[in-house]
């Protein structure tokens, strides 16, 4: 085999031992389950913002961002859930480049994967702790998942993964909701297919054990717009693309119907600031179609304190080191104007 092994890793049961959560912030993280939950199956009209950078890098910046986002919601608790982002690992079209915090907690330095563990479980349990926001997080590796899985409130599967076996029995076993991305062809059927397998239940091996999973009832769509074979990015947020979801989900014998629309990646072209127009068309669908509105259950935002994206090594405080995102007094005025409209 052309690899070195480096060490044996200490396995979830052991990081959890040494980082435990209190049962006070299991109790906070249960409440949040609960409450996001009833926004799928239609028993809440709050609207989701899953919301944040791209990928986490340095703990002290996420942590300021999610602070800022904890003054926000308590304005708009009435009508808005905010599930922040903290994206811990970053897919990498080529494998190229920086691979998040699970990989490397500080960009500028070698990967360190048993820091790297220990960092995104102290970045999680962090923000529950100082802010009372339970996270969302990309599943990308799902043997990894359970590091985390006592901490995150919703998980996302990305386009690259979706057609994934692995990825899609494992959503089966989670009990939080797990949104699947449309794959980057746009082909809604590969979607569809995964959101029936994790909401069936599965037998099969998961880090050496043979398990049985019951499915996930919350396992949903999210819209990420697609890109074709000469890289030209096309959306799939319009009033049509959403009237179409809603009829193929009628079609489909699914619990929770719903869709996460994600306003940025193809469907804004990786434009960032063009979030803020999707994000107000999407409700404009909502105001003009009944089906629309109750399969619409939120929007995924690319955002943090910085507007835009940079190179690691230039270190501007709160600016994003992946791909560009909406900076902090556009999102503030973002959600405030969501919230209005709502």
């Amino acid at each position: 085999m052309n690899m070195n092994f480096i060490r044996k890793l200490p396995i979830p049961m052991d990081i959890k031992a040494e980082y435990p959560l209190t049962p006070e912030l299991a109790k906070i993280k249960s409440d949040r389950d609960e409450e996001i939950k009833k926004v799928f199956r239609g028993e809440s009209d709050k609207f989701l913002l899953v919301i944040g950078p791209c990928s986490a890098d340095y703990e002290e910046a996420v942590l300021d961002y999610i602070s800022r986002l904890r003054r926000v919601q308590d304005q708009v608790s009435d009508k808005i859930l905010i599930i922040p982002r903290i994206y811990t690992g970053k897919p990498r079209t080529t494998g190229d480049g920086y691979k998040g915090i699970l990989h490397q907690p500080d960009p500028m330095q070698a990967p360190d994967m048993l820091k790297g563990i220990i960092a995104i479980r102290e970045l999680h349990m962090r923000a529950l702790k100082e802010s009372g926001f339970s996270c969302a997080d990309e599943m990308l590796y799902p043997e990894n998942h359970r590091y985390l899985d006592d901490l995150l409130a919703y998980v996302a599967i990305g386009a690259r993964s979706v057609e994934d076996q692995h990825h899609r029995l494992t959503a089966s076993g989670l009990n939080i909701p797990v949104g699947m991305k449309n794959p980057t062809s746009g082909d809604l059927s590969v979607m569809m297919n995964s959101i029936t397998a994790a909401q069936h239940a599965h037998s099969f091996i998961y880090r050496g054990w043979e398990v049985q999973s019951t499915g996930n009832p919350y396992a949903h769509a999210i819209l990420r717009g697609y890109v074709d074979d000469r890289g030209n990015s096309f959306p799939n947020y319009h009033y049509e693309d959403l009237a179409r979801l809603a009829q193929t989900y009628a079609e489909k014998n699914l619990q929770n119907p719903a869709v996460i629309v994600d306003t940025n990646h193809a469907n804004s072209g990786k434009k960032y600031l063009e979030q803020v127009r999707i994000a107000n068309e999407i409700l404009h669908a909502c105001r003009h179609s009944g089906d629309i509105k109750k399969l619409v259950k939120g929007l995924m935002i690319e955002s943090y304190i910085e507007d835009g994206a940079q190179k690691a090594e230039e270190g501007i405080y709160g600016k994003s080191i992946t791909d560009p995102c909406l900076g902090w007094d556009k999102t503030e005025k973002l959600i405030l104007n969501l919230a209005d409209q709502l």
